[in-house]
């Protein structure tokens, strides 16, 4: 079966921590993978090296891989260069995610750095991590094999915008225009939001947050019973 297929209308669990988070390292990370396996998920997003390997030891699911660095001057930091594909592409990862937004880069234009890894690297399938329509048309133009959601409300230009509002206008708009294999992703935090970007047509979705991160599930609950101290 092929990695397109394999992923397929399916659940991708993004197995990532910050290294300010209780549940950083690559042990961990592995086991949120085996967990992601065992409740039937079709693949794991990942971030760094030690990570993927780590995942990669214990499950045999496809991977989307990034590598997360921050660079001076510049706001991209997904799979910003071809140091970070190089990287990446020594792991064997099926899939590669590197931010396709408009905003300030290191070194590489975007369309220098698809053409690096394709040429270099041609058997490895790019996704496109993209904030608005015009950031998924133009990455159908440089010929990604998926365009994703990722950025909606990361962006400075995005900021306080959620893929759901407007019943997923966002979405919708990016569906109807690009023929583009599109990944749901970014806040999609229930599981009906997760069924429901698949019924409108999404090719997958990736759900991280909200299954890996119980410091940020445990804060959501915390922040609707402390409004009963504001009711009272």
């Amino acid at each position: 079966m092929s990695v397109m297929t394999s992923i397929h209308r399916g659940l991708i669990v993004s197995c990532q921590a910050l290294a300010s988070e209780p549940l950083f390292g690559s042990e961990i990370m592995a086991r949120m993978a085996i967990a992601a396996k065992q409740a039937k998920a079709v693949g794991i997003r990942a971030n760094t090296v030690t990570d993927i390997q780590a995942i990669q030891q214990v499950v045999a699911l496809p991977i989307i891989g990034i590598i997360k660095r921050d660079y001076p001057g510049s706001k991209v930091y997904i799979t910003a260069t071809a140091r970070e594909v190089d990287a990446l592409a020594a792991c064997h990862v099926p899939i590669i995610a590197m931010d396709a937004t408009t905003q300030p880069r290191p070194k590489q234009s975007l369309a220098q750095l698809v053409a690096y890894t394709r040429d270099k690297y041609p058997d490895v399938l790019l996704m496109a991590d993209t904030s608005t329509l015009e950031e998924a048309i133009n990455a159908e133009h440089l010929g990604f094999d998926f365009i994703g959601t990722t950025l909606r409300g990361y962006t400075d230009y995005t900021r306080g915008q959620n893929i759901a509002d407007h019943d997923f206008a966002y979405l919708r708009d990016v569906l109807n225009t690009v023929h583009t294999p599109v990944i749901a992703e970014g806040n999609i935090d229930t599981p009906e939001k997760a069924k429901l970007v698949l019924s409108l047509g999404a090719y997958s979705v990736v759900v991280g947050g909200a299954i890996t991160r119980p410091q940020q599930i445990a804060e959501r609950f915390v922040k609707q019973i402390e409004t009963l101290k504001q009711e009272a």
